[in-house]
């Protein structure tokens, strides 16, 4: 029987503050029924003053391993997948690494926005194939509060903070992942970005005038793709992995939206028992969404040894992703 790479572990950090549609209502022209109806959010998790994407990734990381049985020092390799890092240099993996007191792995970071995890899981995959790693832990991080505009109603009662983490070792078959794809399309980038900060527009006095600092979105736009881009690598993967939407014991889409999650359902004929969903709690976590579901549904007995899962993703640049695992 073959090797293949497995979830070993799960854990997942929240920050206790929590922001409810009603308190968002005081900030901006909106109320809790509209964000409601348009997004399926109630509430949201918010990071303190004190708190970064890398201690809440350490805190998250270590109650993966824990529950993987594994200890930091016999990590081969990190990967963050943030679009929130600590700062522009170094990585943020580069902290995580530190504390948790793994000198010995390789460390980077990886953004690919709310596909982050679900890439992160295809790399660590392909080390784990091959060797040249057996224990990759793969951290998905976002503080987005910190880039949210609170004059924007189209981004500001979607985004929270959150961290999640999920170690990948070897498994034998029939375990493990079963298939894995990536994508991206440039030709919407502008669609979901942050002008400012990088070398195309330097932070200057003008560019933080401008509020070019904040994500920007154009919802309406991005609806139509997202929901065909996850229908299609939900099959892709599902065609791969020879399973029928029918097998499946569940589904964990990305919780960017709740109307979004129904459409791709919808077209993938499963029930709304076979899919997992958190965001009226949560909001849209970026790269954290999907392993901070998966953390749940695990530490819940709502995925059990040889259980089927589907994962899909969409997000900023545009990317979208999907893995189907055997637990």
């Amino acid at each position: 029987m073959s090797i293949r790479a497995g979830v070993l572990g799960t854990g997942m950090a929240l920050p206790e503050k929590v922001i409810t549609n009603r308190e968002l209502e005081k900030l901006v022209d909106t109320s809790d029924q509209w964000i409601t109806d348009r997004t399926g959010i109630k509430e949201r998790r918010q990071a303190g003053p004190h708190q970064t994407t890398s201690t809440l990734s350490i805190e998250a990381s270590r109650k993966a391993l824990d529950m993987a049985g594994i200890t930091p020092q016999e990590l081969d390799l990190i990967i963050c997948s943030t679009i929130s890092p600590d700062m522009p240099l170094p990585s943020t993996a580069s902290f995580i690494q530190r504390g948790l007191g793994a000198p010995a792995c390789c460390a980077f970071d990886l953004a690919a926005a709310c596909s982050g995890f679900l890439f992160g899981m295809t790399v660590a995959e392909q080390f784990i194939k091959t060797g040249k790693a057996r224990y990759v832990l793969i951290v998905g991080a976002e503080l987005l509060s910190r880039y949210i505009d609170y004059e924007d109603r189209a981004t500001c009662v979607i985004f929270g903070d959150g961290v999640a983490a999920g170690l990948l070792g070897p498994v034998r078959e029939p375990h493990g992942i079963l298939a894995s794809e990536m994508h991206t399309d440039g030709q919407f980038a502008e669609h979901l970005y942050i002008p400012a900060g990088g070398t195309s527009r330097p932070a200057s006095c003008e560019t933080v005038q401008g509020r070019e600092h904040y994500i920007k979105m154009k919802g309406n736009e991005l609806f139509k793709v997202a929901v065909r881009s996850l229908e299609d690598v939900s099959r892709r993967v599902l065609e791969q992995a020879k399973v029928c939407p029918e097998q499946l014991n569940l589904f964990i889409p990305h919780q960017a939206n709740q109307r979004i999650t129904d459409a791709v359902r919808q077209r993938l004929g499963l029930s709304a028992e076979k899919v997992y969903s958190n965001i009226s709690r949560v909001g849209n976590t970026s790269s954290a969404s999907i392993p901070i579901c998966l953390d749940e549904c695990l530490r819940s007995g709502r995925v059990k040894k040889g259980d089927l899962v589907l994962m899909a993703a969409f997000g900023a640049g545009v990317t979208w992703g999907g893995v189907v695992i055997r637990y």
